[in-house]
């Protein structure tokens, strides 16, 4: 999987110079679609998934491909994620961002061998950091291994992605924390929000929607740095197990005390809005 890395990094650089960074803070209003509700695409999203995929196709030929717009599309593309060798692509992660002009926003490559993520690229292109990991093989950001932040806060900085909740359950989750973490607000940007986990911004993240080019990069980031990634039952994370949430953090420490404060294994918990 190393021999993958430059080539792959080297693609996310081009696609970030060349198609994103010129879009950033210069869309024309046509240029921005609400593809679902509250969901944005931009013109950016679409050529750079495009150019992802003949790139991806080129490195690692006669493997499929699936891409975010491909499946805002065609849903069924989605199917039997579970099966094989699959490049996932999110071309611009954080597109709310992108499109209002504002930081921060990456580009996200995961590689899947039978639904479990064995490569994992966070490209930043405003600072033209890499993050990268290896399943068994380590954690990189620039090259440099990396692991995640000692946990020596008294009290811990946790993020809650409660938007996909029903009121009632995001009203439970952010009472339950309130007394016992440092609530921040999330970045609306999965290629940060996974770093910030590792570098010590945060110490826990509580999602609810885990859709796979969201998610199968930073958790492989995540847990190659020495965190750990579980769906909201204590399960391993895997792409296609149909499962609900994901707790994250950068210890087995600040996963234990996110499962015991937040509880989001409760019944009633993962009704979504």
């Amino acid at each position: 999987m190393h021999d993958l890395h430059q080539p792959v990094a080297a693609l996310l650089a081009r696609v970030g110079e060349t198609v994103v960074m010129p879009r950033f803070r210069n869309l024309a209003a046509d240029e921005i679609v609400e593809k679902s509700r509250g969901e944005l695409v931009t013109v950016a999203d679409r050529e750079a998934e495009v150019r992802l995929f003949e790139g991806l196709a080129t490195i690692d030929p006669g493997v499929r491909i699936v891409g975010e717009e491909a499946c805002a599309a065609d849903p069924s593309l989605m199917n039997d994620l579970g099966r094989g060798r699959i490049w996932i692509i999110d071309p611009i992660d954080g597109t709310a961002n992108f499109a209002a002009g504002r930081e921060p926003f990456g580009i996200i490559v995961a590689l899947v061998e039978d639904g479990s993520t064995v490569a994992g690229w966070l490209y930043d292109p405003v600072s033209g950091r890499v993050c990268h990991a290896i399943a068994g093989g380590g954690a990189f950001v620039d090259g440099t291994p990396i692991r995640a932040s000692s946990d020596t806060r008294e009290r811990r900085v946790a993020t809650l992605a409660t938007r996909f909740m029903t009121d009632a359950a995001s009203n439970k989750v952010i009472a339950r924390a309130g007394p016992v973490y440092d609530v921040q607000p999330i970045p609306f940007c999965a290629a940060e929000h996974y770093p910030r986990l590792v570098d010590g911004t945060y110490d826990i993240a509580l999602f609810q929607r885990t859709l796979p080019w969201d998610h199968a990069a930073g958790a492989l980031f995540l847990t190659e740095a020495g965190g750990l990634v579980t769906r909201w039952d204590g399960t391993p994370y895997r792409i296609d197990d149909g499962n609900i949430g994901l707790v994250a953090a950068s210890s087995e420490l600040a996963w234990q005390q996110a499962m015991d404060v937040l509880r989001p294994y409760e019944t009633g918990f993962a009704e979504t809005a």
